[in-house]
């Protein structure tokens, strides 16, 4: 059937009008209200899609578990579908490229590695306010004769490839002088690394929330080094290039919404860790240690913020973990798309 023309539109609506004057059609009947729908998302500025396809890692995603988009969503007749849960950043951005994720949020190193491989469909939209770096770390058991960075020389370390984890040790280990083709790289998904250590089969484990704050529960450990004054980033929110430029708007109401609930979520984590535990089947306490150890709000993109990023980048280039120099810029919107899809709160 093909869409009424825009005049059309406007005569059918003027009629229905009429037509509930003289009693003959309910203003409030389920029929008027969808047509009106979606007849301001055809119309209305920075609008497009139908869907929004938005991602959530294995971590959890405090957007996702307090539904706090679907109402703003569902007023502009765009339907939310949560896509995941993708084991970690690289997963989430593969799937971004394909053209299945419209905006998901990772950490520092994945659209490194996603821009070094040749992807351009994946874009920043925004910034994540950086931790204290205590909710990651360089681990192993309590009893290991592995008593610091130093000694990791040679040694077997289980974590994501291309995750913020690979940052994290490549920093610590040039703290030391040593590079991170000094040690083995054993390529796990964050849940995986986290089964081979508390199983004895990986003495190391570059370790991340919600799963290191569960080890340290279960098994005596040794944080050789945490995440502080290395991850100071904080991640970012990324978006497909093609769905961002043509929906505006939408990305504007997003943010907004993600960043509400995020100044809520860092005021309460006992609530935040009572709404994660259904979802993740962890114990409360648990995830309320997670919840005291992570930031939810959102910061704007900044030239700092895009140029230590770059720095980020340069690093792994020049320690010959990514195979060619890039630039961060070209992942990066004009300065007035940003200026569109940039809440007030958070500028």
């Amino acid at each position: 059937m093909n869409k009424p023309s825009r005049p059309q539109r406007r005569t059918f609506l003027k009629r229905i009008v009429q037509y509930s004057a003289l009693g003959l059609f309910a203003l409030s009947s389920p029929f008027v209200d969808s047509f009106v729908q979606s007849t301001q998302a055809q119309t209305r500025p920075g609008i497009t899609a139908k869907v929004i396809n938005l991602a959530y890692q294995t971590s959890g995603d405090i957007v996702k578990v307090k539904k706090v988009i679907e109402p703003r969503f569902n007023a502009l007749g765009v339907k939310v579908n949560w896509v995941g849960p993708f084991p970690a950043g690289p997963q989430l951005i593969e799937a971004m490229n394909a053209g299945k994720v419209d905006i998901g949020n990772v950490g520092e190193t994945p659209p490194i590695f996603s821009q070094a491989a040749g992807i351009t469909e994946v874009i920043y939209i925004a910034g994540r306010t950086p931790s204290k770096g205590e909710n990651q770390g360089i681990v192993v058991r309590a009893n290991s004769p592995i008593k610091k960075i130093a000694d990791l020389k040679g040694k077997k370390i289980a974590f994501q490839r291309g995750s913020n984890a690979h940052y994290l040790l490549a920093k610590a280990l040039q703290e030391v002088g040593l590079k991170i083709s000094d040690v083995q790289i054993v390529g796990l998904t964050p849940s995986e690394a986290r089964d081979a250590f508390i199983q004895d089969k990986v003495e190391v484990w570059v370790a991340s929330d919600p799963f290191l704050a569960l080890v340290e529960k279960i098994v005596p450990i040794r944080n050789l080094r945490n995440a502080a004054k290395i991850n100071t980033l904080g991640g970012f929110y990324l978006g497909r290039r093609e769905f961002v430029t043509k929906n505006l708007e939408l990305v504007r109401v997003f943010l907004e919404e993600a960043d509400k609930v995020g100044e809520w979520a860092e005021k309460n984590p006992t609530d935040v860790a009572k709404a994660f535990a259904p979802e993740l089947k962890l114990d409360v306490s648990v995830l309320e240690k997670v919840a005291r150890r992570r930031t939810f709000r959102l910061r704007k993109l900044t030239p700092a913020i895009i140029a230590e990023q770059q720095k980020v980048a340069d690093f792994y280039f020049q320690e010959k973990v990514i195979p060619r120099r890039i630039n961060i810029k070209d992942a990066i919107l004009p300065t007035q798309q940003y200026q569109a899809i940039t809440p007030q709160r958070i500028n």
